[in-house]
């Protein structure tokens, strides 16, 4: 699907750079209004480029100048916001840990922040809209299901999208319609120039002679199912068949991304696991003070090939979770439980099972052994998310608000780790990791 012209991407480059630049234009006069501007601008410029060329990385990493962020995507603004604060720690440590970046005073790092913070929000939300007018296609969805009408009210119900369906087609209903004149006869009349259609579904072989002699007015055809994909960052549950696990889903190793991988886990979380020692008397104390209970607990959680591992983490609960969904307002949570589980601070012994190998820093999130039996025999295909290492975080994670509290919200989390599996890459996992890092920032500040 042609969502976006191709220029977007570069478009979108050069309008952040602008917005940074601008901004450090704008912090200098503010702070140098009274003596030579030209030359503590280019004082400021030459540590500052470095910064640039960083958060565009970061940028780039958290899918910001990706079709889907930019036309497909509801979530822009999250996205962005959880970009800029990984950014402001970067420009925070780069600033004051690099002594040949350094600026003085610190003030004026602050009131940039602020301001190209200001700059980028305007641009990206607003100016981008106008400078970009994007002409909104009419198309046709020819599918069937719960996911066909998640998808006509997410697209044509967020003004971002660049499509909008102007009718639907239930392929479970096609007997009961004349396909000819309801369908071929209108795009030929409005002028439909998109057809998303369900390739999978059995039932479209009857009606692609028909939609056969389309091509030649220059309708374009998309498989719905990508095009659910692009939109929601997870796989159709509906789709889910041994074919489509056998198409999709490869056991033979990628051996270039699994060393890398397993490299990043290492030197990610070893020197991570050693700093955080330095809070574990603190929290051996404060959960000593809420209920004088153990401080660890060992947990049997499922790992790849279902191999029972065990990982350590610090206790959050009076009583054990096994097999049982942990509830947001759990009573079983101690009070020092609840912020530990909110900052994630209990995970922080699971940084030596990375080391060790039993998880990864980016992957599905392992299940409580009794829970993850119980999933196997109440949701097909479960099993496939363990094919590969679990993860400390994982695309499922950054995409939930919350962790699965029930059998529907565990299906959509499957939905994404199956899209994980799919599409699992080195650029991912860091796209995770900065989103990760961001969404722990964002609940510290609350």
């Amino acid at each position: 699907m042609s969502a976006l012209s191709r220029k977007t991407p570069f478009l979108l480059l050069i309008g952040d750079l602008a917005a940074f630049v601008l901004a450090l234009v704008i912090t200098v006069l503010i702070r140098y209004s009274s003596i030579d501007v030209p030359n503590a601008f280019s004082a400021h410029l030459v540590p500052f480029s470095f910064l640039f060329v960083i958060w565009v990385l970061v940028y780039f990493i958290s899918g910001l100048y990706e079709r889907q962020i930019v036309i497909l995507r509801s979530a822009l603004p999250q996205v962005l916001v959880q970009a800029q604060l990984v950014n402001i720690v970067i420009a925070a440590l780069f600033f004051y840990f690099v002594p040949i970046a350094g600026i003085t005073p610190k003030t004026n790092l602050i009131i940039y922040l602020v301001i190209s913070l200001s700059f980028i929000v305007v641009w990206r939300l607003f100016l981008y809209r106008i400078f970009v007018p994007e002409k909104k296609e009419d198309a046709i969805l020819i599918g069937s299901g719960k996911e066909m009408e998640e998808l006509k009210r997410e697209v044509n119900g967020n003004p971002h999208y660049k499509m909008r369906f102007v009718s639907s087609v239930d392929i479970e209903s096609l007997e009961s319609i004349d396909f000819r004149a309801d369908v071929v006869d209108r795009v030929y009349r409005d002028g439909i120039s998109i057809v998303v259609i369900d390739l999978d579904n059995d039932k479209v072989e009857a009606i692609l002679p028909q939609l056969y002699n389309l091509l030649f007015s220059r309708v374009r055809f998309v498989d719905m199912h990508k095009v659910y994909e692009d939109v929601f960052d997870r796989v159709a549950l509906s789709l889910l068949s041994h074919s489509w696990f056998l198409e999709n889903i490869s056991t033979y190793p990628k051996y270039v991304y699994d060393a890398a991988k397993r490299v990043m886990d290492i030197i990610i979380a070893f020197p991570l696991g050693l700093l955080s020692l330095v809070v574990y008397p603190f929290v051996y104390l404060a959960i000593k003070l809420d209920d004088g209970g153990p401080a660890f607990i060992i947990q049997e959680r499922v790992g790849k090939d279902n191999k029972i591992i065990r990982i350590p983490k610090f206790r959050t609960m009076r009583t054990s979770d096994s097999g049982i969904w942990v509830k947001e307002h759990d009573d079983r949570i101690t009070r020092v439980g609840a912020f530990l589980r909110k900052s994630r601070i209990d995970e922080l012994p699971q940084l030596f099972s990375v080391v060790r190998g039993d998880l990864s820093l980016v992957g599905p999130r392992p299940d409580i052994y009794d829970l993850g039996m119980k999933l196997s025999k109440e949701i097909p295909y479960y099993t496939v998310r363990n094919i590969i290492k679990p993860g400390l975080s994982g695309w499922a994670q950054t995409r939930q608000k919350l962790p699965p509290q029930s059998l529907e919200e565990t299906k959509m989390r499957l939905a994404y780790d199956f899209y994980y599996i799919k599409h699992r890459s080195l650029l991912i996992d860091l796209k995770i990791a900065l989103q990760t890092v961001a969404t722990l920032l964002s609940r510290a500040g609350k």
